[in-house]
């Protein structure tokens, strides 16, 4: 019923904000001339926001049926292809205007990848905690009842991104909030000014250190959220698990606190600085269609996208018991325990 209801919120709350952004875009249409003669402004704003309003809600309900039928987030998988769909066209660009200087191409794709592997990094980084657990065993020479104790240890992964892509996703909203607002006076025939022209821009210095401080700010405060180290400790006392040295209940999970807001500190700054990296880019003559590809939002969906997809599809070979697959491709099977214990929080 919780994930039922939670679903019912983001829906309207997504309903909400088509209709906030889309009466702001329809605004700004309507201030550049863009609407044919004769037509009335309400009628057309009305209608106007009906489609904008079934798309999206068509765009939900296609999500919602593909993470129920197939593999993967389905919201996460649209996104993907949109911003795929783009890069054929921005390489394209970019391709003909460093159409002389092939070396600077060349140079460019090397930092993307080297850019990409670095994000791959950061998304799947994590800081084992040692666990040790006892596990009761059948065997020959147990004192009691036929039983003896066997200590085994394993660990509790933290990811250093705790966070993934929502922080980004919640400081552009936030960025967008001037250029929404703005272009309802810039309809009403407002003048822009330079501070405004500098928050609308992605690429400028303002809105760049912007982005910086809201997306650390951001990382902590949802890492807080999703990382709860009472969970973990309940867990591994239920578990008859325990971190060495350290005593079950509120020690174990202060000793959990302590290093979660260690391995953020990095992975904050880490996620800020790939979020300003296409303003780096644009500013080394990267055009700003394929800058784009080169950090944000767009470079940290689509590595998070394919590696939970492919950890998804490898949850489904290992179900299905397709270990020759698993061993002939590159897809290798984990075979650790308590890998899990994140997921399970």
């Amino acid at each position: 019923m919780k994930g039922k209801k939670l679903t019912q919120i983001t829906r309207a709350l997504t309903l909400a904000i088509t209709f906030v952004q889309g009466t702001a875009y329809l605004q700004k249409v309507i201030g550049d001339g863009l609407v044919m003669d004769g037509i009335s402004l309400s009628l057309f704003t009305i209608c106007n926001l009906i489609v904008l309003s079934a798309g999206t809600i068509f765009a939900m309900w296609l999500g919602e049926r593909i993470t129920d039928r197939g593999v993967g987030n389905g919201v996460s998988l649209l996104i993907t292809i949109g911003i795929i769909a783009s890069l054929p066209q921005s390489f394209a660009a970019e391709l003909g205007a460093q159409s002389g200087t092939f070396l600077i191409l060349i140079l460019e794709l090397a930092a993307l990848f080297g850019i990409i592997m670095i994000t791959v990094l950061i998304v799947q980084g994590v800081r084992r905690i040692p666990v040790q657990y006892a596990k009761q065993v059948s065997g020959r020479g147990s004192n009691i009842a036929g039983m003896k104790m066997q200590n085994e240890r394993d660990f509790i992964p933290l990811k250093v991104n705790a966070a993934g892509v929502m922080p980004i996703i919640f400081a552009q909203a936030i960025l967008f909030l001037p250029a929404t607002v703005g272009q309802y006076f810039l309809a009403n025939g407002g003048e822009a000014g330079s501070l405004y022209q500098q928050l609308v821009n992605p690429f400028s210095v303002l809105s760049s250190a912007l982005a910086f401080i809201l997306v650390v700010g951001f990382t902590y405060i949802y890492t807080a959220l999703m990382v709860n180290p009472k969970e973990y400790a309940n867990y591994l006392k239920n578990m008859n698990a325990f971190i060495p040295g350290v005593k079950p209940g509120q020690p174990t999970a202060d000793l959990i606190d302590t290093i979660t807001s260690r391995i953020t500190l990095p992975g904050s700054v880490f996620l800020g600085i790939i979020a300003i990296l296409p303003a780096f880019a644009v500013a080394a003559g990267v055009n700003q269609g394929f800058a784009i590809f080169f950090g944000g939002t767009s470079l940290l969906i689509l590595v998070a996208v394919v590696l939970d997809t492919l950890a998804q599809i490898e949850s489904y070979l290992l179900l299905k018991h397709y270990d020759g697959l698993m061993k002939s491709g590159r897809i290798q099977g984990k075979q650790s325990r308590m890998n899990n214990i994140g997921a399970q929080m």
